[in-house]
């Protein structure tokens, strides 16, 4: 934090050179989360019923912004192995309990140029390679100074150095399971609005700059371009993402290894219904472990399924080859922003093609006032990798 403070006050006589009429806004969210896990092989099911509430203030003059934000999460129902505390004889649900300093950080935004400095959330694209891990109750932040620059109409420049990732495993992180991890990790993405969507080219250089995180083996780097863009077909809206990144050992890593990732996903919205079919692969090396395709610092729970079996890339890579179909309604009765979906995940390795097991994903949910409840069921059949593992979650979320 003492890296996030200097940059902050560094900054500060710049902003009261042009103090303004200053704009206080609140910041406050609460989510109530029940979790249970039932995993073959461990003596006990997993129940976790979890509160998590954050807070904080922000301010605004003319350019500037200063915002600051603390979470707590409180573990209500703790007959879970939350990775840090309880018995490993239950399944690990990845919500310890915590209490944090979730952002601190100053913001200065002109015509084209945006700088965020301190503790802040960082999301690129889809999440996949750099992201915040909303999912989780304490999710994740990065101690960084992030720039956003428009050189022209349509082309959008997003450089970010972190020196921290601070975890989802909050204050009493330890081990491989930190509560920060330091590193010189640098993100790159420049993207341009093209005629059939946005196409960027990106570099993320991952620095786990700590024994303790296996060894200094997640540190990588990946180069890569991604197209995401939609078209319309009569009164349908046709969805597609394209990627594809090369990833290689980086800093102090000791693995001598190169693996590729190929995504490639199509959605048609019809007003309600909504189909989608995708392949997404993290390719293997040579079939050591940590030389497949690694993104540690991903968003994990939004790919490859919500039972989180490959979180960390199998050595012989993972291929996922998935459908869903879901149906939203704006309103039904009281209740707004209704979507019920389901998907369906075929898994095999990318080294052998060999078959790791499926997987069914159910959601429903609604919003109702400022509260949206979910409901969501992950059924995961295991066929040569992991474990049979069924979770289900009940969760309401309310934002001020």
């Amino acid at each position: 934090m003492a890296r996030t403070l200097i940059f902050l006050l560094a900054l500060a006589p710049a902003g009261t050179a042009h103090a303004q009429a200053v704009q206080i806004k609140p910041l406050g969210e609460a989510r109530l989360r029940y979790e249970t896990v039932d995993q073959d092989g461990l003596a006990a099911n997993a129940e976790a019923l979890t509160l998590r509430l954050r807070g904080g203030v922000e301010a605004k003059a003319d350019r500037w912004s200063a915002l600051i934000e603390g979470q707590g999460n409180l573990a209500i129902v703790e007959d879970y192995f939350d990775g840090l505390h309880g018995a490993a004889t239950r399944p690990i649900v990845a919500d310890p309990r915590n209490i944090a300093l979730t952002r601190a950080q100053l913001r200065y935004v002109a015509p084209g140029f945006a700088v965020t400095a301190g503790r802040q959330r960082i999301g690129f694209d889809d999440e996949r390679f750099v992201g915040s891990v909303g999912f989780r109750q304490n999710g994740q932040s990065y101690d960084a100074v992030r720039a956003e620059v428009t050189p022209v109409k349509g082309v959008k420049v997003d450089l970010a150095y972190a020196w921290s990732v601070r975890t989802i495993w909050g204050i009493d992180g330890a081990g491989g399971r930190q509560q920060a991890v330091s590193g010189d990790n640098v993100f790159a993405n420049v993207a341009a609005q093209t005629p059939v969507g946005k196409l960027s080219g990106f570099a993320y250089l991952v620095d786990q700059d700590e024994a303790a995180m296996q060894g200094f083996r997640m540190s990588s780097q990946s180069y890569g371009a991604r197209l995401d863009g939609s078209q319309k077909a009569g009164k349908a809206k046709i969805a597609y993402q394209l990627s594809y990144a090369r990833q290689s050992d980086w800093h102090r890593n000791p693995n001598d290894y190169s693996a590729d990732y190929y995504l490639a996903d199509v959605a048609v919205d019809f007003g309600g219904p909504r189909l989608g079919a995708g392949y997404e692969i993290l390719g293997a090396s040579g079939g050591t472990a940590l030389t497949s395709f690694q993104t540690p610092l991903a968003t994990g729970f939004k790919f490859q399924g919500w039972a989180d079996k490959y979180l960390v890339t199998p050595p012989d890579g993972v291929r996922d080859l998935y459908a869903s179909a879901g149906w939203s309604w704006k309103a039904v009765g009281p209740l707004k922003a209704v979507t019920v979906q389901a998907a369906y995940h075929d898994y095999r390795s990318d080294r052998a093609a060999r078959s790791y097991g499926d997987e069914i994903d159910l959601l429903a949910s609604a919003k109702l006032g400022k509260i949206t409840g979910s409901v969501r069921y992950a059924h995961y059949n295991a066929d040569g990798f992991a474990t049979d593992t069924d979770k289900f979650w009940l969760q309401l979320d309310w934002m001020l």
